[in-house]
């Protein structure tokens, strides 16, 4: 009887950890060689490409961020209730890319002259903000949206808050490289929400696709 106990209390430890092991994993590590960036510039999906062409960035992961429901869905985000916004958080290797060029790379790939939505999609959960992790980005942010209002590059005024990085959570396993899993879809979608005609009006020959 104890040598069976013993196997069934095997058996549930096994059991557990193979559930831990396929937990949705909620933000990616940090350790002394890599940093990590939190952006919201509407849809995820389109987020991800333009950070993982660059050199320097390490992954991309899509996700929801700075709300008030703990372990939140899709679904619920966006119903627009929970607060949170779709984002992007990246890693990436300080040694080859800073964040002052992930932040240039931010503000060419989002219309900063809205605080409801971006493009075709409207709620909360699609506004842009930049999320920072430390004094240092908090700085090279504020300095990065001072830099570009004095500039007035459009009639309307620049409203993306810059805010402490709260609790990340992964999004869905379909969300994740939804460019390169469904690239049909996804130039459809873009296309169709008008994105990339909005940026290049908005930006001129700064923005590239």
């Amino acid at each position: 009887m104890q040598f069976r106990k013993l196997n069934i209390g095997l058996l549930l430890f096994v059991v557990l950890n193979i559930n831990n092991i396929h937990a949705k994993p909620e933000s990616m590590p940090i350790d002394n060689e890599t940093a990590v960036a939190t952006f919201a510039g509407g849809c995820f999906w389109c987020m991800e490409p333009p950070f993982d062409k660059l050199e320097g960035v390490l992954s991309t992961v899509s996700g929801y961020s700075g709300g008030k429901t703990k372990n939140p869905d899709y679904k619920q985000v966006s119903t627009g209730r929970t607060g949170h916004a779709e984002v992007l958080q990246v890693k990436f290797d300080p040694e080859v890319i800073s964040f002052t060029t992930l932040l240039e790379v931010f503000w060419l790939n989002v219309d900063p002259t809205r605080v409801d939505g971006q493009f075709c999609d409207s709620g909360n959960q699609y506004r842009p903000e930049i999320f920072y992790h430390n004094d240092e980005q908090k700085k090279a942010a504020e300095e990065s949206k001072s830099n570009l209002i004095s500039k007035k590059p459009f009639p309307e005024s620049i409203k993306v808050e810059i805010t402490k990085a709260q609790h990340f959570y992964a999004a869905e396993d379909y969300h994740q490289d939804y460019y390169l899993k469904n690239p049909i879809r996804y130039k459809y979608y873009r296309h169709s929400c008008g994105r990339d005609k909005k940026l290049k009006t908005l930006w001129g020959e700064k923005f590239k696709k």
